[in-house]
């Protein structure tokens, strides 16, 4: 992995200041009604079409949106309901989404109660996002703190820090504090048409991404990696570093059969490759389950498992389905990666 340091631009003053509060419209023949992203074909949660986000950009270059802690409120609660009773005409808008822009800042803002994702950067470059805070209620349905999409070559450090290559470049995501009713990163590549938490939508794939210094609490899943048969693409060369783990019910999990298909067109002989991942120095305190470890009949997972003290107690804590366990192999990748779980 070769990664390079993140340098954006940060104005003089604050454009948010720390009493302003940009509301989101609880009617939806307020949002503009847009096309689905090409790399799904469809909305995420309906066929067809989407409703525009609250902040959005096209090709946009030096995109500034910070202030002085101000707060962008989605107030998704009655975006929440539609979803709940399968009442909505079309799939949920997000806060912010750019797509195809480059150079794009933000920070020192708080977002609250989006009705899906709270940011949502799309085949961009340069995108850093720094010092925010993001909330949804945890009973709040499928609600995503920050979502890059069609990810290659990737950074995760420092709280959150993210340079990414080839459709999306050069993102950064550090010093956040999310706290979501789903995910609170999720890197997804596209759901069956072109081309993701990782996954599950990673019909491109995913690689190249470290992960270190991060605090999860409170949690379902710490972190866990999502795909499904028909979904082709891979999840490689990922390394997890210094991790604290509070109150996580699942510290990690692989499940290799996660979710469905938009429709039945997939390829059934489509399988996911899940490889070179690496766990190195993770602490957890009220764990349940240490580890959920999930493959396909046809295409098990691989675990190769060393520097595990006590190996056992450590194993008597996981779930396995379809995995083949190497004890003490060290992998050409893992050589230069040593995990110390």
């Amino acid at each position: 992995m070769a990664y390079r340091k993140f340098q954006s631009y940060e104005p003089s003053y604050p454009l948010l200041g720390k009493d302003a509060i940009i509301l989101g419209s609880q009617d939806p023949s307020h949002w503009g009604i847009v096309e689905p992203l090409p790399s799904y074909g469809r909305g995420i949660e309906l066929p067809g079409r989407r409703y525009r986000s609250l902040v959005n950009g096209y090709m946009l270059r030096d995109v500034v949106i910070t202030g002085d802690n101000g707060t962008i409120d989605g107030q998704g609660s009655v975006w929440w309901e539609w979803f709940t009773s399968h009442s909505l005409n079309y799939t949920r808008p997000h806060l912010v989404e750019f797509v195809s822009s480059e150079y794009v800042l933000v920070s020192n803002i708080s977002l609250l109660n989006a009705p899906a994702y709270n940011i949502h950067p799309v085949y961009c470059s340069n995108v850093h996002i720094h010092n925010i805070s993001v909330y949804a209620p945890p009973e709040s349905p499928y609600t995503v703190g920050i979502v890059p999409a069609v990810l290659q070559e990737n950074l995760l450090n420092h709280s959150f820090n993210i340079p990414v290559s080839d459709s999306s470049d050069n993102i950064c995501i550090e010093d956040c504090n999310i706290s979501m009713g789903h995910d609170a990163i999720a890197f997804k590549s596209g759901w069956d048409e072109l081309i993701s938490c990782l996954g599950s939508e990673m019909s491109g794939g995913i690689s190249d991404i470290l992960v270190e210094e991060v605090h999860l609490y409170d949690s379902l899943t710490g972190i866990e990696f999502r795909t499904t048969t028909g979904r082709g693409g891979y999840i490689k060369e990922i390394m997890i570093s210094d991790v604290d783990l509070l109150n996580v019910n699942t510290s990690f999990a692989a499940i290799g059969d996660y979710g469905s298909h938009p429709d039945d067109k997939f390829d059934p002989d489509a399988f996911p490759v899940l490889e070179k991942i690496t766990l190195q120095n993770i602490i957890g305190t009220n764990i349940t389950i240490a580890g959920n470890f999930k493959g396909l009949k046809n295409l098990p997972l691989l675990l190769y498992v060393y520097q595990i003290s006590p190996y056992q107690s450590i194993l008597l804590l996981c779930r396995l389905g379809n995995v083949h366990m190497f004890p003490g192999f060290l992998s050409p990748y893992s050589q230069n990666h040593a995990p110390n779980l």
